[in-house]
């Protein structure tokens, strides 16, 4: 699995910029396939129907293999790539942006078309929550009761992810950890319980961790 960054999901991140009287909103989202983008498109389209334009661009996949812009009726080149652009530059995936235009009266030209455009993308994606799709691997642990208390103390601080604890005649935790930290976690694990443990790995899953603000 490869780390990438995206916008959270679930949410629907929204800005706005004026000028010379035309009005821009940008709406930005994240997306896991091209049938969401184009559904996610065709929502915008929906709510802000009377718009002039509704200009478009989208990234999809771990390594960013889709891409695909559209000017809605923009001078060509002049919207659709640029918000292609705000969000290579943020270095974003599965991520679409949405810029609606009304418009104003006064013509941009190519070059005020281009820089609004980028500008208001870029508006959307920094109100956006950013965060990177990290791979974890997936351990589970199987121990005897005399060992609970002390596990749960030293999971706690080390502040490690615990995705589900079952209690039957011995105890199963399922944990999360960054590939480079497992092998260092069993050693410690191993001391701590004098090797009275199992563990099984469970495979690796993509999480969402939240990127902190420039």
């Amino acid at each position: 699995m490869k780390n990438f960054k995206t916008v959270a999901a679930g949410e629907i991140f929204s800005a706005s910029y004026e000028v010379n009287k035309s009005k821009f909103f940008s709406h930005v989202m994240h997306v896991d396939s091209e049938e969401a983008a184009r559904d996610f498109l065709l929502k915008i389209r929906k709510k802000f129907f009377d718009a002039t334009h509704n200009c478009s661009a989208w990234i999809i996949g771990e390594r960013g293999d889709k891409q695909k812009s559209n000017d809605d009726g923009e001078p060509g080149g002049t919207a659709g790539n640029p918000i292609l652009e705000a969000i290579k530059k943020n270095e974003l995936t599965n991520c679409a942006a949405v810029v609606t235009r009304y418009f104003g009266g006064i013509k941009l030209g190519a070059g005020g078309l281009i820089r609004a455009y980028s500008h208001t993308a870029a508006l959307g994606i920094a109100a956006a929550k950013i965060v990177q799709m990290t791979t974890f691997k997936k351990i589970s642990l199987t121990l005897e009761y005399n060992f609970l208390a002390t596990v749960e103390n030293f999971l706690r601080n080390k502040k490690i992810r615990v995705e589900k604890n079952d209690y039957a005649d011995v105890v199963t935790i399922e944990i999360l950890l960054e590939p480079e930290a497992v092998e260092n976690f069993l050693v410690a694990l191993n001391d701590l319980t004098a090797a009275n443990f199992l563990h099984e790995d469970l495979g690796e899953i993509l999480i969402p961790v939240e990127v902190a603000a420039d």
